[in-house]
């Protein structure tokens, strides 16, 4: 007969804060405030000990197990992605492709209007978020936001807006494709 023992261990995770860049914490309400602008989420740290002390964020918990070393994680790499994104907004590139049909795109407040895909009289229309900035060159879509999730939906609902159905993905390939994600070419 096996009996499994939880381990239980004492975790922490510090985070720098860097200079010009201040954090506030209020009950889950995490803001931080950078060169750039302002942003604020509102975390579920659960039994999670979460402290700021000069020029760092500490997660903790006296007790962990696999479960709080997981959460302390992704807690970490969301407040970092958010330190990051008030010093240098997020960038995502798309470039917009076609074979048959030229397609026009028009942002219209927090809408996306696509014209003439694959030849379809009826537009197709996105929603957008309202944080995203949104610049079209050319055939070159530029999207930038404090809050890398805000830029990363923008960009994901531009691409899924003209996803092909039904036909040879060899044949048509038109559409908008994601080509830089934060720096990172894809």
């Amino acid at each position: 007969m096996l009996i499994f023992i939880k381990m239980k261990k004492e975790l922490s995770k510090e985070i720098d804060i860097p200079e010009n860049v201040k954090v506030n914490l209020e009950k889950n309400n995490l803001t931080v405030k950078g060169p750039v602008g302002e942003n604020s989420k509102e975390f579920d740290f659960k039994k999670l000990d979460v402290e700021i002390k000069g020029n760092k964020v500490i997660l903790g918990h006296k007790k962990a197990t696999k479960r709080e070393k997981k959460l302390i994680n992704t807690l970490a790499a969301h407040i970092k992605n958010m330190i990051q994104g008030t010093i240098e907004k997020f960038e995502y590139k798309l470039k917009i492709c076609y074979v048959h049909f030229p397609f026009t795109i028009k942002i219209d407040k927090n809408q996306a209007i696509i014209k003439n895909f694959l030849g379809e009289k009826i537009e197709r229309k996105v929603g957008l978020p309202k944080e995203a900035e949104i610049e079209i060159k050319g055939d070159f879509i530029t999207i930038k936001a404090i809050d890398k999730e805000v830029a990363g939906q923008a960009a994901a609902n531009l691409e899924t807006a003209t996803k092909i159905r039904g036909r040879d993905r060899r044949v048509f390939q038109d559409g908008i494709y994601i080509t830089n994600k934060c720096g990172r070419e894809l």
